[in-house]
């Protein structure tokens, strides 16, 4: 991970994290968009991402996913991942994160983000740790604590993960006995 603040900085912030918030095209996928013939959607998600997800969601930080587009694959993935706060089709991130306070009663520095594009920089700026991606948009990666090394849709969520649960000091539980 390449840190725009000092590390030991963005891992106080992550120590108190109990919400992950993330974007989906550009962060969970590799940003570009597919589509069939027919109209259709198509998405790739990396294993990576899942199980990093996952292994948040055991050790108590909660997942939830926030993006400007709406996609029934985005909800099966979603599902099947465990991430139970899902919002779709909200290009007014920022409102989204006020909202998703107010129901949570988390503060800021108790909540992550990570993004790629200008929609998220108003987020990336309030939250208590802030991750972009190495193909993020320039002003976003100079609005984060850190940018993964890894891309988008190729494990850059798991970079995150793995970065979050040493921080809390969980990573060491699931290396087995």
């Amino acid at each position: 991970m390449i840190f725009n603040t000092e590390e030991s900085m963005a891992e106080t912030a992550a120590k108190k994290l109990k919400l992950l918030l993330l974007d989906v095209d550009g962060v969970l996928t590799d940003g570009k968009l597919y589509f069939t013939n027919s109209g259709e959607e198509m998405k790739s998600f990396h294993s990576l991402d899942g199980h990093g997800i996952k292994m948040l969601i055991e050790t108590g930080v909660e997942v939830g996913i926030i993006t400007g587009r709406t996609s029934k694959l985005l909800e099966k993935r979603s599902h099947d991942l465990g991430i139970e706060l899902l919002v779709q089709g909200r290009q007014d991130k920022l409102n989204v994160l006020t909202e998703i306070m107010e129901a949570t009663g988390l503060d800021f520095e108790e909540i992550g983000y990570a993004g790629d594009d200008l929609p998220d920089i108003p987020v990336l700026q309030m939250v208590g740790s802030s991750f972009s991606v190495p193909l993020g948009h320039t002003l976003v990666k100079s609005s984060v604590q850190a940018i993964t090394e890894t891309e988008g849709g190729s494990g850059a969520v798991r970079e995150i993960a793995d970065f979050i649960l040493n921080a809390q000091g969980n990573y060491e539980r699931f290396l087995g006995p």
